[in-house]
């Protein structure tokens, strides 16, 4: 992972953490839902690992929301 984004990647997995508990659902749901392991998930979610679009794309769709709001960072 580029080092020079990891706060923006750690925005991202706060977003998709955020949205995640809004709707009560749990990383494991989630995570079987978009096809990857939950590890991965939590990863993801604590920036330890970079999210590919196609997984970007794919958490968006199962939360139902505008894959602009994982990208809406807020201050």
């Amino acid at each position: 992972m580029n080092n020079n984004y990891y706060e923006n990647f750690k925005k991202v997995g706060l977003n998709i953490s955020y949205y995640r508990k809004e709707q009560n659902i749990t990383q494991e749901a989630l995570a079987e839902i978009i096809g990857i392991s939950r590890l991965h998930l939590s990863r993801i979610e604590n920036a330890s690992v970079s999210a590919s679009l196609s997984i970007i794309f794919a958490i968006a769709d199962a939360l139902n929301i505008p894959v602009k709001n994982l990208f809406d960072f807020r201050t």
